[in-house]
């Protein structure tokens, strides 16, 4: 009896688990609908016009009408159905998508990164999600054995995901101009009076207002976002839908054999015409780049079931109609909407060219962000516009960066035909990298036959590469724009990265060996004064050129030392409570340490983190777990055992935290001089934002089981935070060898030092109080 009471239990659990799980997916499906099917269902605004211009205007009957269609359904089946939502969103990583989640991916599974800090700690993360089987294949085994021992071909591997992620900026820019421009045209379709010009400036007032509105981020009108897209869906359906009703013919159209006869009549103008039936598939990519907001069964339940039927829909019903009046096509969405409810679709239209141009915006943010944290893009002031929604971020720079080539874009061209000239090139040329390197995760990842990755390659990228020839052909008509902006993103990306490796090499051929620092003995042949020295380097293990530079020529330093690295892992996201890993440098009477902190790609660091407090902390209990001998979370490095610090730490060390105004300084014991407490009250007086600063004050309980010799260690910690901590910061000047090719001089010397000057400082990055703030000048000859 009770074995069956306990076996029903077991049933209900298991019901309303899985009631709890529908509803959830079902809900982030709901959600999806507004945030990455914006720009795929605006679409239908421009296709059948692009598609129909130039010399496909002498073939404009019914036949070529029903081959187009033909060659949308299947192609919308192959690449957004059944590459996309049944291949693509399973190669996610750790629940992001994108370029860079590939790329992440591939750079874990093989030794590909260009830049070598990796470390065995950071396989620990718990983020950093490998397969457990050992390879089988030795296909994978050489391709992996290949790609590691050719530099040549990792840097073409940067080249490609770099390119296809410049194609996603130019997006950023072009899927605004050309959606608000398409949703503007519908006012000149009905009001004679208007001409292209108005429609142009108007267009350009409905941008300038959306990225102007940026800055307030999108959760405050996200909430409407699926809404709008789902009333879009619905009203382009059900059009459709009237017109097939009247034009049942159409129906025809879904048998590929239209396909073939369109070719077969129009030859090479039917190919050229490729440019503009590619467009039909805009907004694909978002599916995966949007991974990380949703699951990959919410995004697959809400194309297939809602978003697929409703564009076939109305692109059935769109050719429909212009089956019938071929003299329409110019404005064919337009002309295709019954004249009772004309307005109230075109209201959702702009609402909906809006939804689909704020998503693209907001997912341009999201990869340069991605960009910067593997080094690729210049420092820039990254924003969070949520409290509560982790990866809503808004970067100025890049804002009003794209709202000026937006509105040279619209200005420009006037035209979404030429627009789409453009954007057809951007879009082909992202999903033909995501094919390559998909091929590449199905060997080195997935672990899969490299005949089936060959198999994937050749089908899908023969279809993409059709397209992509197509769209080339556009070049003169507009589509150089995107290659244009992505050449120029792309000398940024890749100079910004060449002179970062080349600094980090340097560092690394140049650092201080530890023979040199022991035989200086514990004072280090220098002063050592009261505080903490935080000296932050771009090195995982050794003691960087900086700090002799340094003690060279001002032979005296703090107490404590401490060598900070922030560094980035390749991962999405690394957990709050495994970013810390504490090590020591040295023998324990030198009182040097090391804290390298490590975030992932997407995450973002704070301005209000309270880094010093949590630094303080994550020694003590390092210094605790050393005198130990607890090996949990610990790996071996050149410079001693590194640990990871969990946080919130559990040390002996206690910290009291008071709301207090800043110039209540004097409570707090310091080995200051009294000038230099006052200078420090006026600077925090007239900081804005500082009025109100958190004071914290460590304590350290008695505690007879306390090892003395830690409580000497960690009392020294104490009270050299008492007196203060300094942060020590290179100030870098990097140039190109006399000897070095004219290439690398103007890379180096010309623009890696202009982005350099003129992209956020490393103080502010890091943010370091001006106030403790230390530079060291040194020239760097790479």
């Amino acid at each position: 009896m009770d074995r069956a009471v306990s076996i029903n239990e077991h049933h209900a659990n298991r019901k309303v688990s899985w009631k709890n799980n529908y509803k959830s997916v079902l809900l982030l499906a709901y959600q999806s609908l507004g945030v990455v099917y914006g720009d795929l269902a605006t679409s239908p605004l421009y296709v059948y016009e692009s598609t129909f211009s130039g010399r496909m205007q002498g073939h404009m009957n019914e036949d070529a009408v029903f081959g187009v269609f033909s060659i949308i359904f299947w192609t919308f089946t192959l690449i957004p159905l059944i590459k996309y939502v049944g291949i693509v969103l399973s190669a996610d990583d750790n629940g992001e998508g994108g370029t860079f989640a590939l790329y992440s991916l591939l750079c874990r599974h093989a030794k590909l990164s260009l830049l070598p800090n990796q470390q065995a700690a950071d396989e620990e993360v718990s983020t950093y999600f490998m397969s457990e089987q050992p390879s089988q294949n030795t296909g994978t085994s050489a391709l992996k054995r290949f790609l590691e021992k050719h530099k040549k071909l990792r840097t073409g591997l940067l080249i490609v995901v770099l390119l296809g992620t410049c194609m996603v900026i130019g997006d950023g820019v072009l899927t605004p101009a050309i959606s608000v421009l398409s949703s503007a045209s519908g006012l000149k379709a009905r009001t004679a009076k208007l001409n292209d010009g108005e429609v142009v400036l108007l267009s350009c007032i409905i941008l300038v207002g959306l990225f102007a509105l940026q800055h307030f981020g999108t959760q405050k009108v996200a909430f409407m976002f699926a809404p709008i897209v789902i009333a879009w869906l619905l009203c382009i359906s059900v059009v459709g839908i009237y017109n097939i009703v009247h034009y049942p013919s159409i129906l025809r159209a879904f048998s590929p054999y239209y396909a073939y006869k369109f070719f077969r009549k129009t030859g090479i103008d039917g190919w050229i015409s490729l440019g503009g039936i590619l467009l039909s598939i805009t907004g694909t990519e978002a599916m995966f780049a949007d991974l990380g907001h949703f699951t990959p069964l919410s995004i697959r339940i809400a194309f297939a079931g809602f978003v697929y039927p409703c564009l076939i829909l109305c692109y059935l019903g769109q050719a429909a109609f212009i089956s019938k009046n071929i003299s329409d096509i110019t404005a064919s969405f337009y002309d295709s909407i019954p004249d009772p409810v004309y307005w109230p679709v075109f209201v959702v239209a702009t609402l909906a060219a809006i939804v689909g141009s704020q998503a693209v915006i907001s997912a341009t943010f999201s990869i340069i962000k991605q960009c910067h944290a593997l080094g690729c893009f210049p420092r820039v002031k990254i924003v969070h516009t949520s409290r509560h929604i982790n990866g809503q971020i808004y970067i100025p720079e890049i804002n009003w960066i794209l709202m000026v080539l937006c509105l040279a874009v619209t200005l420009g061209f006037r035209d979404t035909t030429v627009i789409g000239h453009a954007y057809g090139i951007a879009v082909i040329t992202v999903m033909f990298v995501t094919t390559c390197l998909m091929s590449l995760v199905i060997v080195i990842v997935w672990r899969r036959s490299t005949l089936v990755a060959i198999g994937f390659l050749l089908f899908f990228g023969c279809i993409e590469g059709l397209y992509l020839l197509a769209a080339i052909t556009k070049v003169p008509q507009g589509g150089w724009a995107p290659l244009v902006m992505a050449m120029i993103f792309m000398v940024v990306m890749y100079v910004w990265h060449y002179g970062t490796r080349r600094k980090y090499m340097f560092d690394l051929q140049n650092k201080v060996s530890m023979k040199w620092i022991l035989t200086l003995g514990p004072s280090l042949g220098i002063v050592r004064v009261p505080g903490i020295g935080l000296i932050y380097t771009e090195l995982v293990t050794g003691v960087p050129a900086i700090f002799s530079h340094f003690v060279t020529n001002l032979p005296a330093f703090h107490q404590i030392l401490v060598f900070v690295c922030i560094k980035s892992v390749p991962v999405p996201f690394v957990p709050p409570e495994e970013r810390y890993l504490i090590g020591r440098i040295g023998p324990r009477v030198y009182r040097m340490y090391r804290c390298i902190v490590r975030y992932g790609y997407k995450d973002v660091q704070k301005e209000d983190d309270d880094f010093e407090n949590r630094l303080i902390l994550s020694l003590a209990e390092f210094i605790q777990m050393e005198a130990e001998g607890s090996q949990s979370s610990s790996c071996d490095s050149l410079d001693g055992r590194m640990a990871v610090i969990s946080t919130p730490v559990r040390s002996n060390v206690r910290m009291v935290v008071s709301d207090q105004d800043s110039s209540t300084l004097g409570t707090i014991p310091s080995s200051k001089s009294p000038t230099l407490q006052s200078l420090q009250t006026m600077y925090e007086i007239e900081s804005p934002g500082s009025e109100r600063r958190r004071r914290a004050r460590f304590e350290l309980p008695s505690s007879p089981a306390l090892d003395p010799s830690v409580r000497e260690e960690l009392s020294e910690l104490i009270e050299a935070k008492e007196a203060g901590v300094a942060y020590i910061l290179g100030h870098s000047y990097i140039k190109a060898r006399k000897s070095s090719s004219f290439l690398k001089k103007f890379a180096i010397d010309v623009g890696y030092s202009f982005l350099r000057k003129n992209c956020r400082g490393p103080a502010v990055a890091l943010n370091i109080p001006h106030i403790s703030l230390i530079e060291v000048g040194m020239i760097y000859y790479v």
